[in-house]
């Protein structure tokens, strides 16, 4: 993906170097070790509240919208109660994540 849209990334992390998968804990430490820095200095930013529940035990943790996704039990991927109101942000879209941010 990143090549083919021509985006330039420092690095792009997987579980499976640490040879652990979501939810495990040991793939969000691995990745903090990994880029030299705290656990609490790391931020999850997904649209799966399931990958934001698993990396909340150690990693803040942002929540981005879909407003078109539809969840398998029919309703829309709209941010009310739980998981969303764990996350320490929930943003409509990446410009919102970006504003709460700075």
């Amino acid at each position: 993906m990143a090549k083919s849209a021509s985006l330039p990334w420092d690095v792009v992390l997987s579980a499976e170097p640490f040879r652990h998968y979501k939810p495990d804990r040991e793939v969000y430490l691995g990745a903090a070790d990994l880029l030299g820095c705290k656990p609490a200095e790391l931020m999850m930013v997904a649209a799966d509240p399931a990958d934001l529940h698993a990396a909340r035990s150690c990693l803040r943790t942002a929540f981005v919208q879909h407003p078109l996704e539809v969840r398998p039990a029919g309703e829309p991927d709209a941010p009310a109660g739980e998981p969303f109101d764990r996350c320490d942000i929930v943003a409509r879209d990446f410009l919102e994540l970006a504003a709460k941010l700075a």
